[in-house]
């Protein structure tokens, strides 16, 4: 019988990156979903995005910490730092949006949240 050998990312940072990446996508389909299918305001948009960030980085910062070993917190804030530079890339680039107290606020909710996650996946490490 043939094995298929399995890609595995070693890298705490790109893991984390990659799962929060992917619970972003499904994040954002999921609330697309939802404002289609209800009567719901974009209005509330703001905060829906600011909860499927934070969820995101949390997840990823929980791979990432777990990933590591040891150092979640820094492990998981630097996944929070480079989600917040991609993020922030793709806003000044596609939209022209600039540095703002929003945006300071949204990098400081990603730091706290990746940072979090990464101190409970180091403590759930096996």
């Amino acid at each position: 019988m043939k094995t298929v050998s399995q890609v595995r990312i070693t890298s705490p940072l790109f893991s984390g990156l990659m799962y929060s990446l992917s619970m972003m996508t499904i994040g954002t389909i999921v609330t697309s979903l939802f404002l289609l299918l209800t009567s719901t305001q974009e209005s509330s948009l703001h905060t829906l995005t600011t909860i499927i960030h934070a969820v995101s980085l949390f997840i990823g910062g929980w791979v990432s910490g777990k990933r590591a070993g040891n150092r979640g917190w820094y492990h998981g804030g630097i996944v929070g730092f480079v989600y917040f530079l991609l993020i922030f890339l793709v806003g000044f680039l596609a939209f022209d949006a600039g540095l703002n107290l929003q945006s300071l606020q949204l990098l400081s909710i990603l730091f706290v949240s990746g940072a979090l996650g990464g101190m409970l996946g180091v403590n759930t490490r096996k």
